[in-house]
């Protein structure tokens, strides 16, 4: 017979761990609190990232996450685009950590762009004072709410997965995790919500080396006349943000002078990026801020910093904001990339990916189920 396993939480780890355990022949049951997944694995850019990952074993991740994305977006029938991505260089230092980044990439299908080149990419680069573009063809566009809508229906229909839904666990004794008076049991657990690991194993979950984030994002409405941007656009300060870009040596002295210069959108951890969904809107973000507890009110200064700085590399034929929201995830305080835990025998928790989410999930609970995951 067939092992039976338990994921608690729909949101793309818990989908990730549910597509990485049925495909290896298990009997899956998806356990989620409420009538669909509203947390942050819907409320990001839709962007599979792997420009952000360092060379070695977290970019493999992400081109492994990539591949499992293609084989979920064609079964569950969701818009997907590898649009590629551009960073723009307004200023000689970013376009000194363009060159040393393309020459130190072996892997990668990263190259430089003149001014020229760049524009022949994208008609939503701003010109003025343009010095050129890392042009990377790896990423990949999704809608998050498209997909995280649509995969467990396919993960239903076509591998049998079972989905229940409106059900918060409140007690895991392995093999049994219970809601109330109801139980279910199965071979191995594994708890892929934040928000559940901090109910479920409150102890673990404190001591984790892990904090909160909050990010606030736009979505501008739908560009007139099926205007497309290409690909997803960044600006410098997207260089100092990713893990990937510290290959580039002069990184440091560029980051010194954002200090200086943009010391204010820094404090509020923001670098801006544009994504576009298969319907013509465009999402735009993000900051960052760090804490346990976050007030629950938007910041509107931080919008109209994101907005101003996107300006600065970016015009579109509509800039009507028709959306704002905020998102907050779990995110690691020591460097790791996530927490993989044992708290008893039979059960797993995957947690921690913070902004990676979207990009390494797949990869990662591919990894922790066949048994290769390395810390």
């Amino acid at each position: 017979m067939s092992k039976s396993a338990i994921v608690i939480g729909a949101g793309i780890v818990g989908l990730a761990t549910a597509r990485a355990l049925v495909t290896r022949g298990y009997k899956v049951t998806v356990i989620e609190r409420s009538s669909k997944a509203v947390g942050a694995s819907i409320r990001n850019f839709g962007m599979v990232w792997p420009i952000g990952q360092p060379e070695g074993t977290l970019y493999e991740r992400a081109l492994h996450a990539k591949s499992i994305w293609k084989e979920m977006l064609a079964g569950a029938k969701c818009w997907s685009q590898e649009a590629g991505s551009l960073h723009m260089a307004y200023h000689q230092d970013e376009l000194e950590v363009i060159r040393q980044f393309v020459e130190v990439s072996a892997y990668r299908p990263v190259s430089f762009l003149n001014a020229e080149e760049t524009l022949a990419k994208s008609p939503a680069v701003n010109p003025d004072g343009l010095l050129g573009s890392l042009y990377s063809t790896d990423e990949m566009i999704v809608d998050p709410r498209e997909a995280i809508a649509a995969i467990p229906g396919y993960l239903t229909a076509a591998l049998g997965v079972t989905f229940i839904w409106n059900t918060a666990i409140s007690k895991v004794e392995y093999p049994a995790v219970f809601s109330g008076t109801k139980s279910w049991s199965a071979d191995e657990i594994f708890v892929c919500s934040g928000q559940d690991f901090e109910t479920l194993y409150p102890e673990q979950f404190s001591a984790a080396p892990l904090t909160k984030c909050k990010l606030q994002m736009m979505r501008l409405e739908a560009q007139p006349d099926d205007w497309r941007i290409g690909p997803a656009l960044c600006g410098g300060l997207s260089f100092i943000h990713y893990q990937g870009f510290k290959a580039a040596a002069s990184l440091p002295g560029l980051k010194a002078r954002y200090e200086r210069d943009y010391a204010e959108y820094l404090k509020w951890g923001i670098h801006v990026m544009a994504s576009q969904n298969g319907l013509g809107e465009i999402t735009v973000g993000d900051s960052h801020e760090y804490a346990l507890t976050f007030d629950p009110f938007d910041r509107e200064f931080i919008n109209t910093m994101i907005l101003d700085y996107l300006g600065t590399f970016a015009q579109f034929k509509s800039p009507k904001v028709f959306q704002s929201w905020h998102g907050i995830y779990p995110k690691m305080t020591n460097g790791a990339t996530e927490i993989v835990l044992k708290p008893e025998s039979g059960v797993t928790i995957l947690n921690g990916l913070g902004g990676n989410g979207m990009t390494l999930s797949f990869g990662l609970c591919d990894e922790v189920v066949g048994g290769t995951y390395r810390s």
